[in-house]
């Protein structure tokens, strides 16, 4: 490899760590995204550049189909389908990385002496986590686009068989490095797809998201060990960076949930895993329309917003956004209250706010703002419900219990905006909604929003 192509494989591999950077603040975020993007672009021309290349019509119509499918995909996409794109990408780049590996194991056969005995093994790792990193997002994938049952899947025998098939895999690890051949190789990836899937389907509810971020985590893991095999230094960067980055962010949300990533992942053998469904409560409760909410609302000094889910399902934020506006020039002191986990993966609402053009100083993180409820007037949860159940801290037998929560419930006034009495992701009643300081405005959040906001400008 010429020394000028190394240096800019280096540069590449500086901006994707630059762009990480940029990734962890919203004010950079946007440059970071593109400063790793334009990377991307460079480290994909450069082998066009220096290496003589066989197939290249093929190539780049694999490269033109897949720009076209990602440009399309980014742009159609709504904001409450984020997490779904999130794991198919995902996926598609483990199942990549996962054939390549296989491609790259029957090139290798013919020189099988040339090679150490650490490149067969690392090629066994990336066709077998490439392998359950594909089928594990398609899984995540059908379950939060409710193409399948967003709860937790068991059958008797699945732990056995779980069982088994890591056994299979190590067995076939072990073949792969002491007598490799591609038949070894495809089996190694047939099981890796059963590995995958059983290793989701259990999971549900609330919990799926955090096996996107863990699944991320294997994809980069996967990517990683194929630049070792590919000697691809930006391929091996770009790999360590998004495995490292996914493994921090599974463990981050495990702990904004209360959980351990064993429990996340094999909770519903043992009954501890989120439901991802409920029956609506047809339990009395204290209702009102907009004209009283807005009473509530535009004589109170202190207002925290709480969003969730349902707002970014009926894309309300742009009202939400008007209306905390006019509020705070009537002098009120508006908050939005950012839960770790709210939404269906982190930072869900502040992407979809900041979509709102909402100012980044009102987006509070749960952490320093959780000691503001107790002087706050009124609490306005859109479309949120499980980051501010205290079941939480309350009932050692739900399903959320130890997950830290938004402490909504010690404000003066609670105002719920909601479509039903069904319950949150986790699939559990909210006994905040049945609190004597809580009032309930039911309706879409966009159509209830534009009459509450009304009715505030009418005051």
């Amino acid at each position: 490899m010429p020394t000028w192509v190394q240096l800019v494989n280096l540069a590449c591999a500086v901006c994707f760590i630059l762009a990480l950077k940029g990734l962890s603040g919203p004010r950079t975020a946007r440059a970071g995204n593109l400063l790793g993007a334009a990377a991307a672009v460079v480290a994909v021309a450069l082998p066009f550049i220096y290496l003589d290349l066989d197939h290249v019509p093929l190539i780049l119509g694999a490269i033109a189909v897949g720009s076209v499918a990602g440009v399309v995909g980014a742009q159609r996409v709504q904001m409450t389908q984020m997490p779904q794109m999130v794991a198919l990408f995902n996926g598609v780049g483990g199942g990549a990385a996962a054939l390549v590996a296989l491609l790259e194991l029957h090139e290798m056969l013919p020189h099988e002496e040339a090679h150490s005995w650490f490149v067969f093994a690392a090629t066994a790792f990336t066709i077998l986590v490439g392998s359950i990193s594909f089928s594990g997002s398609v899984i995540t994938f059908a379950k939060l686009q409710e193409l399948m049952t967003s709860r937790p899947v068991v059958f008797p025998g699945l732990p056995v068989v779980f069982g088994l098939s890591g056994v299979a895999a190590i067995v076939l690890g072990v073949l792969t490095v002491t007598g490799p051949t591609v038949t070894i190789g495809v089996v190694l990836a047939l099981i890796g797809l059963l590995i995958g899937v059983l290793l989701v389907l259990p999971v549900g509810g609330a919990d799926v998201p955090i096996v996107i971020s863990l699944l991320n985590a294997f994809t980069g893991l996967t990517v990683a060990a194929s630049g070792y095999v590919l000697d691809n230094v930006v391929l091996l960067v770009a790999g360590t960076l998004v495995g490292a980055s996914g493994t921090f962010l599974t463990m981050l949300m495990a702990k904004a949930m209360g959980r351990s990533v064993t429990n996340i992942l094999f909770g519903a053998l043992k009954g501890g895993s989120t439901l991802g469904a409920g029956e609506a409560s047809d339990r009395p409760v204290r209702s009102a329309g907009p004209e009283d909410v807005a009473i509530l609302l535009g004589y109170a000094d202190r207002v925290i917003i709480v969003p969730g889910y349902g707002l970014a399902v009926a894309q309300a934020q742009h009202t939400l956004r008007e209306l905390v506006d006019v509020l705070t020039a009537r002098g009120t002191k508006v908050d939005y209250a950012i839960h770790p986990v709210a939404g269906r993966m982190p930072g869900h609402m502040n992407v979809l706010l900041a979509e709102a053009q909402v100012p980044y100083e009102q987006l509070v993180e749960m952490d320093h703002i959780n000691g503001d409820f107790k002087t706050t007037d009124v609490v306005l949860v859109v479309g949120a419900n499980d980051v501010v159940n205290p079941a939480a801290k309350t009932s050692p037998g739900a399903p959320i219990y130890g997950m830290p929560i938004l402490n909504a419930d010690e404000a003066r006034q609670i105002v719920f905006m909601k479509r039903s009495m069904r319950p949150g992701f986790a699939g559990i009643e909210n006994e905040l909604l049945f609190d004597p300081k809580t009032t309930l405005l039911f309706g879409d959040a966009k159509d209830s929003l534009g009459k509450l906001l009304s009715a505030v400008k009418a005051l």
